[in-house]
């Protein structure tokens, strides 16, 4: 019998701890942006933490307790990993965030040792085991062992991360000790990928990361879109994304900073589509409600399918105002003109340019002719290789053309091999049970939250 099945603070109980928790943050040496202590104030030794905050109940998973001691050092945890600064405004969302993770985390353990006990087998991760996992995470960070241990002490953080670390690695032990062996990847899987592989040449394709915040995880598609606001803002005044993804985001992809690689046009909802459509590389969308959740998405790039043809192209340049008189009009045509009589080669126009007073040239990249603007599509898609065009007039000035080179869209198809699909599909069906799984523990469990 369930009494209380929740997956996130309900709103009555959501923050009755919070003053609570804010002390805790703040008595071990968190900086709460927008609270009562500031940068100005003198350094002190951290004050010892009061008896009834560190013993407090902020939920119990069975017959497991989680304190708000535990729940405010996973809440310094994310704060620490994230690059998220905490504020009154985004606290619930790091309380949320902690107490779903130590949860989750209970319920495994709890599984784990049953396991343990009926079977008879180690599988919780050991000391030195976790151990490993840390050395692993200071190489990454360019530390020794002892430096990362000593910066997660200082910080107040390196219990926390020891569990979450060992809670990781003991439960994709397990999955993978049961289900690994039975999982079978059939020749007709591997051949749609690879059929799926070849046809998306012929696509635009997208290299993204993302955040995917689940309605359902975090108590409802209001705070899903609340969250996913604060963090696009986080990330706007320079949290990496990465580093927000590996703790709030709920997708597979989590574990690699979020890193989803290339993906075709049509692999995607179509709210992403739209959404990556209206992007350019480099920027970041706002939320993206979907049915289930919550995506931001980061563009790293873009590339047009090989059906595609681009142009590289340059140009010479005089700026006038849209209002320019035809005298205006008349002078920079005749600048122009000089630079075409100097017959210049696509190498030499910067060079040639130079000569003229008032004359700029530059390159302009590469782009498919549909995405120009008229005058500049038109002038294109009538010159060779090489040549130039008219002077062309647009709101910002008078414009020479120039056509350096066409070459097909795209990349060629991603060459993949057949181990490599075998591998990838294997991962996703291992984060696919392990996601059932979960959902089952929580489904049977009796979670109270105080």
């Amino acid at each position: 019998m369930i009494s209380s099945m929740i997956h996130a603070p309900k709103a009555r109980g959501r923050f009755a701890r919070g003053a609570a928790l804010l002390a805790a943050l703040c008595a071990a040496g968190a900086p709460i942006a927008g609270s009562a202590q500031t940068a100005e104030a003198p350094a002190a030794p951290a004050p010892v933490q009061p008896q009834g905050i560190s013993e407090s109940v902020a939920a119990v998973v069975n017959d497991d307790i989680v304190s708000t001691f535990d729940l405010a050092q996973r809440m310094r945890l994310l704060i620490a990993t994230s690059g998220v600064q905490p504020t009154e405004q985004n606290l619930p969302q790091f309380q949320r965030e902690a107490l779903i993770s130590l949860v989750d985390e209970r319920l495994q353990f709890q599984e784990l040792r049953k396991v343990e006990r009926e079977q008879k087998i180690d599988i919780i991760a050991s000391d030195e085991e976790v151990d490993e996992e840390l050395a692993q995470l200071a190489r990454g960070n360019n530390m020794t062992p002892e430096q990362f241990k000593a910066m997660l002490s200082a910080q107040g953080v390196e219990r926390s991360l020891r569990e979450q670390l060992r809670a990781q690695i003991s439960w994709m032990r397990w999955i993978r000790g049961r289900y690994g062996s039975r999982l079978r990847i059939g020749e007709d899987q591997i051949k749609a990928v690879q059929a799926n592989i070849a046809a998306s040449a012929n696509k635009p394709s997208y290299q993204i990361s993302e955040v995917f915040i689940d309605a359902a995880r975090v108590g409802g598609m209001e705070n899903a879109v609340n969250g996913a606001n604060q963090l696009v803002t986080q990330m706007q005044q320079g949290a990496p994304f990465a580093a927000v993804a590996r703790q709030f985001s709920a997708a597979p992809t989590a574990a690699a900073g979020g890193d989803a690689g290339w993906v075709a046009a049509g692999e995607m909802a179509p709210e992403l589509q739209t959404a990556l459509d209206q992007m350019r590389p480099g920027q970041l969308s706002r939320p993206i409600q979907v049915k289930d959740g919550v995506y931001i998405i980061y563009l790293r790039d873009k590339r047009s399918g090989a059906a595609a043809t681009l142009v590289r192209l340059k140009q010479a340049a005089v700026a006038l105002p849209a209002e320019a008189s035809q005298a205006q009009v008349a002078e920079a045509t005749a600048k122009l003109e000089q630079v075409r009589a100097k017959a210049p080669t696509c190498d030499s126009l910067e060079t040639v340019a130079a000569t003229v007073p008032g004359v700029i040239a530059g390159d302009l990249g590469e782009a498919e002719p549909k995405d120009l603007s008229p005058a500049f599509r038109t002038a294109v898609e009538t010159l060779a290789d090489g040549q130039f065009s008219g002077p062309l007039r647009t709101q910002a000035g008078l414009h020479v053309v120039a056509v350096c080179g066409r070459r097909a869209g795209g990349a060629a198809a991603e060459q993949v091999s057949r181990e490599q699909i075998e591998n990838r599909l294997y991962g996703q069906q291992l984060t696919m049970i392990s996601r059932r799984y979960m959902r089952d523990l929580r489904s049977s469990a009796t979670i109270e939250t105080r």
